[in-house]
């Protein structure tokens, strides 16, 4: 399945479920002492896609006020969860050193990695901007990434949920019962196909990180430019 197919997949599946009242809410965001953590490597999107993102969100704002958004600093698009979130994970059982090094050996041969956002996507619990990579190089890092922990035996537990393929971001969660699942739909479909922008990826980041990459519990581990 090709990411559009899958995108409006989900959309369709999510969009029905949402309307009918059949959505699932996250009691895990207002939970203070959720201790899940792990560590992924990701990409932040540039000022004018974030822009673009917030504009939608403000919409969604206006009648679903009690739902969590992600604020600018917090938005992302996951290259790889290298390890999972759990509460069985802290950042003294791993050498940060060490996987940057398997990092910088799996970016040797990236040079440009162009990201669409266009349109947007559902799940049960959340609403998603839909991100499409220009060529191959992003699922060819994730493959190398992949290839090279593997082989390192450093603690990892990639594709461990899911193998992923997607470069969607997350941009609103069901933390409340929805007012009107329906109106939020209608919203929704106004940004189906809505574009949001395109950018080029200047640098990728290795965060220690929560459930919901909130930029006050994230540590930055490593910063690494493309050329």
């Amino acid at each position: 399945m090709n990411l559009t197919e899958h995108y409006n997949q989900l959309y369709k599946t999510s969009a029905e479920a949402i309307s009918a009242g059949k959505y699932s809410i996250d009691s895990e965001l207002k939970n203070e002492s959720d201790s899940r953590f792990g560590i992924t490597l990701l990409i932040r999107p540039n000022e004018e896609v974030k822009a673009n993102i917030q504009a939608f969100i403000s919409e969604l704002k206006k009648i679903e006020p009690e739902q969590y958004f992600y604020p600018d600093s917090d938005i992302h698009i996951t290259i790889m969860s290298i390890i999972s979130c759990s509460d069985q994970f802290t950042l003294n059982q791993i050498a940060p050193k060490e996987y940057i090094e398997i990092i910088c050996r799996s970016l040797v041969e990236v040079e440009k990695i162009k990201i669409h956002f266009k349109g947007i996507t559902a799940s049960p619990s959340a609403l998603l901007i839909q991100g499409f990579p220009s060529d191959e190089t992003l699922n060819n890092l994730r493959n190398k990434l992949r290839e090279n922990f593997k082989k390192s035996g450093l603690q990892q537990s990639m594709d461990s949920r899911y193998s992923i393929f997607t470069a969607h971001s997350t941009v609103m969660r069901f933390q409340e019962k929805l007012h009107d699942p329906k109106r939020l739909i209608e919203v929704a479909e106004k940004f189906r196909d809505y574009d949001f922008g395109e950018f080029d990826v200047k640098n990728i980041e290795l965060v220690y990180n929560d459930w919901y990459q909130r930029k006050e519990t994230t540590k930055v581990l490593g910063d690494f430019g493309l050329r």
